[in-house]
């Protein structure tokens, strides 16, 4: 069953947190291009399907986070705006593998 909960979103504070070498938890270069999430326990590679206000998005976790009380995936930058999601938004998550 989907799952109440708060997403936000994270992206490039500077050009230099974008660089080659900023690495996600699991290892991956860092692409706020990329429909990807970070969750604090699902496991790497799982898929999770984020809908608000009718539009769904699927993402595949690759990081760690959020690490901000409340709050319990962060989208990237592509997959909030495919979304809508601006900020701080209150979404459904279901993991879909």
């Amino acid at each position: 069953p989907a799952q109440a909960t708060i997403a936000s979103w994270y992206d490039c504070m500077t050009p230099g947190q974008c660089s080659k070498s900023k690495r996600t938890a699991s290892g991956e270069r860092f692409n706020p291009n990329a429909l990807t999430a970070a969750h604090r326990s699902l496991p790497f590679g799982t898929k999770v399907r984020v809908t608000y206000k009718g539009k769904s998005v699927i993402v595949r976790i690759n990081d760690r986070g959020p690490f901000i009380k409340g709050r319990h995936i962060d989208l990237s930058r592509a997959a909030a705006r495919k979304i809508g999601c601006k900020g701080v938004c209150k979404v459904s998550i279901k993991v879909i593998n």
